[in-house]
């Protein structure tokens, strides 16, 4: 029986991961960080115990409960490159030598990152085995978080795990009027529902598996953003939204380099490793994904 889970910045996933564990009869207690009194607030709503911290100060990490398992969820957000690595790099040898260091520390550590470590390949199948090609420096951080997650930990008597999660939505981030006015630009999305997020978190803390490993937690079914936006208007009732090519989102010189990386990178993401596991996905497509979100539009 795992008796404590700390979650460390619990937003999105974090928030109902907490809420999935704080429920389970194998967990004793779930703890959840937050920087902001909002965040907090939201901890609280979800029905489990909620710190105010910035992890980054020794403050915080030293209020925190002795832990069989740490979850590091916490997001960089839009940040620049620096902000991720202070985050995702930083943020987490500091947390692993903290929680390391304490006469009892946890067995597992758990991260959560981002199939923005694969880079451009071209529209292919990626998976667990493909080799990184990240092709910016916040790309390159993301990699070098993995590293830490996986190398530090062991190096500080955890068992490390890497979930991988693709483009997040769920509730409060379906963003619908995006898909139904448009423009569209063509592109491959690879999806992960935030409850199948958290659900596989929450499942290889409960199963006890995939330590050591990384697992790309994603739905079944890699869609055209072109295919999305016309199956969410036929099934809202509005009509198809105007779409644009790569070339004429490009065209716009106002991007960044960052925003003109992730507009040309593709790919198609596997998941069968995390099948193997035997984890069941809630929702395999964007069709049951989206479902409530098309039930409850007013478009």
């Amino acid at each position: 029986m795992t008796s404590t889970v700390v979650i460390l910045g619990c937003g999105y996933v974090g928030t109902e991961l907490g809420y999935r564990l704080a429920t389970s009869d194998d967990i004793e207690s779930v703890t959840g960080v937050r920087r902001s009194a909002d965040g907090v607030s939201a901890i609280e709503t979800a029905g489990f115990d909620a710190l105010q911290g910035d992890l980054t100060e020794d403050e915080t990490l030293a209020s925190l409960p002795d832990a069989d398992v740490v979850v590091f969820a916490a997001s960089a957000g839009g940040g620049d490159t620096t902000t991720a690595r202070e985050v995702y790099v930083e943020g987490q040898q500091a947390v692993l030598e903290h929680f390391g260091g304490r006469e009892h520390p946890p067995e597992r550590y758990l991260y959560t990152s981002s199939t923005g470590v694969y880079g451009d390949h071209g529209g292919e199948w990626v998976d667990e085995e493909t080799p990184l090609e990240a092709a910016s420096d916040r790309s390159r951080v993301l990699v070098e978080a993995e590293t830490v997650a996986l190398e530090t930990a062991s190096e500080h008597g955890m068992d490390g795990t890497v979930a991988r999660f693709a483009g997040l939505y769920g509730p409060g981030r379906y963003r619908l009027d995006r898909y139904l006015t448009g423009p569209v630009t063509e592109g491959v999305l690879n999806l992960t529902h935030r409850d199948d997020a958290a659900g596989a978190l929450a499942f290889f803390i409960e199963e006890d598996c995939a330590r050591g490993e990384v697992v790309l937690v994603v739905d079944d079914e890699p869609v055209s953003k072109w295919e999305l936006a016309d199956w969410l208007a036929k099934q809202c009732g509005a009509p198809a939204p105007p779409k644009q090519t790569k070339a004429d989102r490009l065209a716009d010189e106002s991007l960044s380099s960052a925003a003109r990386q992730r507009i040309q990178a593709a790919k198609r993401c596997r998941n069968e490793k995390l099948r193997a596991l035997g984890y069941t996905l809630q929702y395999p497509s964007f069709r049951e994904g989206y479902r409530n979100a098309v039930e409850t539009s007013s478009i």
